[in-house]
């Protein structure tokens, strides 16, 4: 989707991204044609269903996909560089050091055999060649930043002595390790009970403000998106079908699917005995993608041109553009609003309140 162009050249640029995976019966397209800007300093939230395409978008900034049985076609640009067109040394050196990562679940991502403060050293020292007390140094102010209580003692933990938060403020120490500029979060609260899922997200904006950093965020959470997020693009099938800043989509969704998300979620409005709406339907089989918009089958809208051909992007305002044949067409109920975004501050503005 061709979003609105910062003044400035943005920080990361997809361009008509393509992922088709072809190790199974059949070619899945697990992702189609996505567009994507990210600016320095700005935070991106992707939500959507699972299997929407969230995560395979954002693992394709790192190419963590099986290099045989994947087919990437577009261009990732990151700080300029074609991600896509990267030796594996060069790959190896963009890893952790120009855009790092923060996985789902640590405990799987973390290795179980060394001690926490032993693999962020060695991150550190892979990328920089400093010395093993200076990198031991750097492990300890990383903790420190994270709010890990007890950091030295932590730093001789293993992944399985920590608790899931931990573990997780963890992760977020490493993927710091080697001054990214580009953080990629993969859903990182959902294993998480719910008051340590807020601790986890005011400390990745608190970080993503201090350090200046663009964030893009893997969410099917709405409400996790309007705390951490600048923009918001919606994803669907593979697709992104809408894109705005947080303020104006959650204001004013204009894509049958977002107004269905937010419709679906439960919220302070509702009344005992009352039912969550819910979106008929099941998604596309990503194998056997419809020739029109693949939300045609779930849309209480859809014409036979919706079934037909495939939506162009269009432009809501300046900052909103949606990819629907309908969406000028009154959605039949709005739901409640979600509570206001924090204030908007300057795209790399490090002195915001956090």
């Amino acid at each position: 989707m061709n979003s609105p162009q910062p003044a400035c050249a943005p920080l990361v640029q997809i361009e008509d991204l393509c992922v088709t995976f072809t190790g199974g019966k059949l070619p899945v397209q697990a992702v189609s044609g996505v567009t994507l800007n990210v600016a320095r300093g700005q935070v991106m939230a992707l939500i959507g269903e699972s299997g929407s395409g969230k995560s395979v978008t954002l693992r394709t900034l790192l190419r963590l996909h099986p290099e045989r049985r994947t087919q990437m076609r577009g261009k990732v640009l990151v700080d300029g560089r074609d991600v896509l067109a990267l030796s594996p040394r060069e790959l190896n050196d963009y890893r952790g050091k120009t855009t790092s990562m923060i996985f789902q679940e640590p405990l799987l991502a973390l290795d179980p055999v060394y001690p926490l403060g032993q693999q962020i050293e060695e991150a550190i020292r892979r990328h920089e060649p400093v010395s093993r007390a200076e990198a031991e140094r750097r492990a300890l102010a990383l903790f420190e930043q994270v709010r890990i209580p007890s950091p030295a003692r932590r730093l001789l933990a293993y992944p399985h002595e920590m608790s899931g938060g931990m573990r997780q403020r963890a992760m977020i120490a490493l993927a710091l390790a080697c001054k990214p500029q580009v953080l990629l979060a993969d859903e990182p609260t959902t294993a998480l009970d719910a008051t340590v899922q807020i601790q986890i997200l005011l400390l990745l904006r608190e970080l993503q403000r201090e350090l200046g950093l663009s964030v893009i965020f893997v969410t099917h959470d709405i409400g996790a998106a309007v705390e951490v997020a600048d923009r918001v693009a919606v994803m669907y099938g593979g697709r992104i079908v809408e894109e705005g800043s947080v303020r104006e989509l959650i204001r004013a969704p204009r894509h049958p699917y977002t107004q269905a998300l937010l419709g679906s979620r439960s919220h302070g409005a509702m009344v005992p005995g009352q039912r969550l709406q819910t979106i008929s339907g099941s998604p596309p089989d990503l194998a056997r993608l419809p020739p029109g918009c693949s939300f045609a089958e779930r849309c209480p809208r859809a014409s036979d041109l919706c079934r037909s051909s495939q939506p162009p992007v269009e432009a809501v305002s300046a900052d909103h553009a949606v990819r629907c044949f309908q969406w000028q067409v009154p959605e039949r109920a709005a739901a409640p609003p979600l509570p206001e975004p924090p204030p908007e501050h300057p795209v790399g503005d490090t002195h915001a309140p956090a």
